[in-house]
């Protein structure tokens, strides 16, 4: 079947319907990311956005029981180059098609991604349409009657409607006993992945999973050693509400942010942040660890960044920085135990240069700089 890939600019790039029949809508990203792709689908930071794969050949390992992030397929749409019909792998349960069909995930193959990459490289990211039922006219109009991205709040779609905990045994009722554990953590869950508390739970380290809506009180009534701040999608100014959680939580626990969870940290203490052109996406970035001078290569998964210049008078010292554009990539509080990173130490399936993260994190529970 014949689809669609219309661009609110009016570029339109035909292609094959892969996954589900019928239309996506959200704004186009793209990732670099060779690897990964069912744990991209699944990553709630991704909600509200159609993600471009850059590597053509997409697939090819199949998907499995195992690989999920969260409890559904997150991203709005999926476009790629070629999509393969035969997986080849001891852990593939199906096929990429049935995957994204059986989620109802609209997607499109057969598309020039280079060209398309390109495009949103030169303008930026811009919001987008997969059809399979529509002309590409009909499709741009549709298009721009739609709210836009940056208009809408996806971290209260993807937070957990009730808690939950997690362990040694993965999800478990919030009512679950904790005396095996060396730690207890309150994750506040904007767009969580599962393979952070999956990271903490491999260091003995009891999770507690709170809707982003909980207050400070409902926090700490759990008493936790620390509380992480976890990633998640959309603009971050507009989390009013969690930022002020935040805030009220400075100084009364440690605290670590990820990827959005660096952002609120920064604003909840006076920084600003901003929308980057085309967002840094893929598992290739390098970053600078100032404290130590090594360079890690990192997953990234964002469209905003904090401002660097805001930081002065807030108390936040620049710990990472990105080596391809000079960008924030964590920040620590001089007196408050707090540090963050703005990638993905957590990332699946890699790369696992970051993954000192969490065992930096204990330290700072432990009340020692790492």
């Amino acid at each position: 079947m014949q689809a669609y890939l219309v661009l609110e600019d009016g570029s339109v790039f035909a292609g094959e319907a892969l996954g589900a029949t019928g239309r996506a809508t959200g704004e186009l990203v793209f990732t670099t990311s060779m690897t990964g792709y069912q744990e991209i689908l699944t990553d709630p930071s991704y909600a509200g956005q159609i993600v471009l794969m850059t590597y053509p050949l997409i697939g090819n390992y199949g998907v499995n029981d195992e690989s999920d992030e969260s409890r559904r397929a997150q991203a709005a749409g999926f476009v790629v180059r070629e999509a393969c019909e035969t997986p080849s792998n001891w852990r593939a349960r199906a096929a990429l098609h049935d995957y994204l069909a059986a989620r109802g995930v609209v997607a499109i193959s057969g598309v020039d991604t280079r060209a398309v990459t390109l495009r949103v490289r030169y303008h930026g990211v811009m919001m987008a349409t997969i059809t399979t039922d529509e002309t590409p006219d009909e499709a741009l109009h549709r298009l721009q009657t739609v709210p836009r991205y940056d208009e809408e709040d996806f971290v209260y779609r993807v937070t957990t409607p009730e808690p939950y905990k997690w362990g040694y045994n993965g999800m478990e009722p919030i009512d679950a006993p904790d005396d095996r554990y060396r730690k207890r953590v309150v994750i506040l869950d904007c767009g969580v992945k599962w393979n952070i508390p999956r990271r903490l739970a491999s260091l003995g380290v009891r999770s507690m999973i709170l809707p982003a809506t909980a207050t400070a009180e409902q926090v700490l009534a759990y008493q936790p050693d620390g509380v992480l701040l976890s990633p998640g999608p959309g603009d971050p100014a507009r989390l009013q509400p969690v930022i002020a959680t935040v805030r009220e939580l400075l100084g009364k626990v440690p605290i670590a942010g990820i990827c959005l969870g660096n952002q609120l940290v920064s604003l909840a203490l006076g920084a600003r942040t901003y929308k980057l052109k085309f967002g840094h996406r893929g598992g290739n970035h390098p970053v600078k660890n100032l404290l130590t001078g090594r360079v890690d290569i990192t997953a990234q998964n964002h469209g905003y960044a904090v401002d660097r210049d805001s930081l002065t008078g807030t108390g936040l010292e620049l710990t990472h920085i990105n080596l391809n554009d000079g960008t924030v990539e964590g920040v620590r509080h001089r007196d408050l135990r707090v540090m963050t990173l703005q990638y993905h130490p957590e990332a699946a399936p890699g790369p696992w240069d970051s993954r000192p993260f969490f065992n930096e994190f204990l330290a700072l529970m432990d009340g020692r700089r790492a």
